[in-house]
């Protein structure tokens, strides 16, 4: 079976920033509260006509370009998002459009913060089926229009912002560098279905709230031997990972969970601190500001890694585009 690889990855966020000191005017809050809490500085936020699909076009289409492929080659378009408020046209397909391209499958794919992981399985196995060649697989969320301005815990969370990457068939299912390492490696995915309640987006007009310690303690205690087994499956050790992208959540889960996987050589992704939670968004976001900062070098195996609503979880080893 044909594998495939990450070729491009691309990202937009809004040009405002809501800092602490500006959540602190709206809601019983403060720097250093939220600092010590969830390790968040700055979130970026959409403006009010400013939709998800135009979000992850514009992320899609960075990607795209730095591609080097044409429009007409992509075949398959998934977006991932939790907060696309009509059901029809779906984000993919309005992103299609936007971005002129000819007869893709276009389809969303809704789990919430683990929506990214996800949906590059999804077009994974879809191109080793042989069903597609090139796909846009793209994260965006407006998170922060199902925000609770009036609930500290939560508000101070969110973020809006799209991440994309372009994936393309590969006749080198074992890795470029010929070690046995896949540029996409198997996923490990799961879900709990009876602790699905703790995060929520709910109600008309839909708002987000969940059981933050109920989250925090399952992040933190189940995740990392889930991490673990991702990268045995990808057949490398943490210790051998170049980057580490987790959902970004907040830092009071992303660097336990990053310490108890082990991955001691790794540059962990730490966009949450600019970014807050971007939801769908936060894995392609943070990846490809490493990619674009050089942080890490190509073709070297960084693990994604998303976690969140339903208790959704899933993971993969990726080459570095």
């Amino acid at each position: 079976m044909t594998g495939s690889r990450i070729a491009a990855v691309g990202h937009y966020q809004p040009a405002r920033v809501l800092t602490n000191d500006d959540l602190a005017a709206i809601v019983d809050t403060s720097d250093e509260w939220i600092r010590t809490r969830v390790g968040i500085r700055t979130r970026h936020i959409a403006r009010a006509d400013e939709t998800v699909d135009e979000m992850a076009a514009a992320a899609a289409s960075k990607a795209l370009a730095a591609s080097g492929l044409a429009s007409a080659d992509i075949d398959l378009v998934i977006v991932a998002t939790s907060t696309a408020i009509d059901r029809s046209p779906n984000m993919a397909a309005r992103v299609a459009a936007r971005l002129g391209l000819g007869s893709p499958a276009t389809l969303d794919v809704n789990v919430v913060c683990a929506g990214f992981t996800h949906a590059l399985a999804t077009a994974d196995h879809t191109i080793r089926a042989g069903a597609a060649t090139a796909a846009l697989v793209i994260g965006a969320d407006k998170f922060t229009e199902a925000a609770d301005w009036t609930d500290r815990s939560s508000c101070v969370l969110l973020g809006d912002g799209a991440g994309a990457a372009v994936v393309v068939a590969d006749d080198r299912p074992q890795g470029a560098d010929g070690d046995g390492v896949p540029g996409i490696g198997p996923v490990v995915w799961g879900s709990v279905p009876e602790m699905g309640h703790a995060v929520r987006i709910e109600g008309t007009p839909p708002r987000f709230s969940q059981e933050g310690q109920a989250v925090y303690r399952w992040a933190t205690t189940q995740l990392p031997p889930i991490a673990r087994e991702v990268c045995t499956r990808a057949g490398i050790t943490p210790e051998e990972l170049a980057g580490v992208v987790l959902h970004q959540a907040n830092l009071r889960i992303i660097e336990p969970v990053a310490r108890k996987l082990g991955a001691t050589n790794a540059v962990i992704a730490r966009d949450v601190v600019d970014s807050g939670n971007t939801s769908a968004a936060s894995v392609p976001l943070a990846l490809s500001k490493l990619v674009e900062r050089r942080e890490i070098a190509p073709g070297a195996p960084v693990l994604l890694f998303g976690f969140g609503g339903n208790l959704s979880y899933a993971g993969q080893v990726i080459r570095c585009p």
